[in-house]
């Protein structure tokens, strides 16, 4: 009897594992699930046998298909005791190696699942997806003990004890453990993208990738925090949260050693370190270290003004529209631990905690004198410089502060804003006001240090002080010193 030389029969899985965790996507691929591929990648296995399935027709798994009858696509070559497909031409010896051979060219499915209806083309594929609903792990690893319900799961597994990585990437040489990373690497240099999302038609090259994004239309958040309850869309998400309730770091900077939950905000750390601004502004080619600052600050050039109020009024930055909202619902979250008073913006309460330190940060360049706020510190310096940026557009009279010019504008309009909650009266000015309060509650803040008199008004203990010291009130604007005489 004469030699003939059979094709080896590829063995095909008719669908992928439900159960397969959109982290490990793939990553327990038996040689039963990737066969279908191999001629489209750039895959080396090295020591690999080939497929025996030239003297038996393949048939590796006798006692899990069944035979039936079948009358189409196949000859037999009685002589030689060969199936031949009519169809592609190979040969097989068995016929039920045929029968499953033919199944690709037709799609038959003919192994039903009677737990969730899904169909195998082979009784084997079918045998072993019923072990996803019944749990059954029949593969041991010897060395850790862990079970699996596919063979080809454990021999992927047990690369991890051995470090072996028989697969080979012919385009760079990068090698791997396991063939499906291997087959999702070599897409980064074909850039095939398989998997299409159904919705909006965006191709990834990894289905975990596809299942994460088709969340982002459908709101499904299936990732719980145990802690608090608040659900996420991606595992990688939930994990960063986790660690706001364990406090967990395990992100240190190289350069100091400051430990930060996110890799992200080592990231940004760490370029304080470095003076890498990586984001450009295509408008002015100022740079930034975060790309969040860039969009910040790309809305100077566009004036676009995304954050709006329910007032209407709208803002830049969304910290803005943060800080406008209070003064609507009154919240003033920080509040000072040495007298406990309470304020809208943080900005505002560190100022004010320097009344409390008698801390002076700002000092003017060309007196020293020095002040707890930088506004103060601008508005002094104009007293060097003439300045006087603020003009009334009434009467064009000019003024160092905004406040000022909003005050004067009063006196144009009339308008008196300021109103004492006990009799009614109106004032123009918020000061006036404080200062009008005090009659009803008889409150004296300010006191004489020298005969302990007090008073209503700033102004009312600055006159009494010279029946004391005989001072004149002239005060030198740029020296800051009282002078008995500074008319000249």
């Amino acid at each position: 009897m004469s030699h003939i030389d059979e094709d080896v029969c590829p063995e095909r899985l008719d669908a992928e594992p439900s159960h397969i965790k959109e982290e490990e996507e793939s990553r327990e691929v038996s040689h039963f699930q990737v066969e279908e591929e191999d001629q489209a990648l750039y895959i080396k296995k090295e020591e690999e046998p080939e497929h025996p399935c030239t003297k038996d027709g393949g048939n590796t798994s006798s006692n899990e298909d069944e035979d039936e009858e079948y009358d189409g696509d196949l000859t037999c070559h009685t002589d030689n005791k060969l199936w031949k497909c009519s169809r592609c031409g190979k040969m097989f010896t068995a016929i039920r190696a045929l029968k499953r051979h033919v199944r690709t060219h037709t799609g038959e499915k003919p192994f039903a699942c009677s737990d969730c209806g899904q169909r195998f083309s082979r009784k084997g594929n079918l045998k072993r997806h019923m072990r996803i609903h019944t749990g059954e792990k029949l593969f041991i690893c010897s060395d850790c003990g862990v079970r699996f319900s596919e063979e080809g799961s454990l021999n992927d597994h047990k690369r991890t004890h051995t470090g072996e990585k028989p697969f080979s990437c012919l385009a760079c040489g990068q090698r791997f453990s396991h063939k499906g990373s291997l087959i999702r690497h070599t897409r980064t240099h074909t850039g095939e993208k398989p998997f299409a999302c159904s919705d909006c038609g965006q191709k990834f090259s990894r289905k975990g990738t596809l299942k994460k994004h088709t969340r982002t239309h459908t709101g499904e958040k299936p990732f719980s925090c145990s802690i608090c309850g608040q659900r996420f869309s991606e595992k990688g998400h939930l994990k960063s949260h986790t660690r706001i309730h364990t406090g967990e770091k395990p992100f240190a900077c190289s350069v100091c050693g400051q430990r930060f939950s996110q890799n992200g905000h080592l990231i940004h750390h760490t370029r304080t370190h470095t003076g890498e601004k990586p984001f450009s502004c295509l408008a002015c080619g100022q740079r930034f270290s975060r790309k969040g600052h860039l969009n910040n600050h790309t809305r100077t050039h566009t004036g676009e003004k995304p954050f709006s109020c329910s007032c209407g009024k709208t803002f830049t930055y969304q910290s803005h529209l943060k800080r406008h909202v209070r003064t609507h619902s009154g919240e003033k979250p920080f509040a000072c631990s040495d007298c406990g008073q309470r304020f809208s913006h943080k900005g505002n309460l560190k100022r004010h905690t320097r009344t409390h330190t008698g801390e002076k940060p700002f000092s003017c360049l060309l007196c020293c004198q020095r002040f707890s706020c930088k506004v103060t510190l601008k508005a002094h310096t104009s007293t060097h410089t003439g300045e006087k940026p603020f003009s009334c557009s009434d009467c064009g009279r000019r003024f160092f502060w905004k406040g000022s010019l909003m005050s004067h504008t009063r006196t144009h309009t009339s308008e008196k804003p300021f109103s004492c909650s006990i009799c009614g009266r109106k004032f123009f000015w918020k000061g006036s006001l404080i200062n009008h309060t005090r009659i009803h509650t008889d409150e004296k803040p300010f006191s004489c240090s020298i005969c302990g008199q007090r008073f209503f008004w700033k102004v009312s203990l600055i006159n009494h002080a010279r029946t004391h010291t005989k001072q004149s009130p002239l005060h030198c604007i740029h020296s800051s010193v009282l002078y008995n005489n500074c008319k000249k």
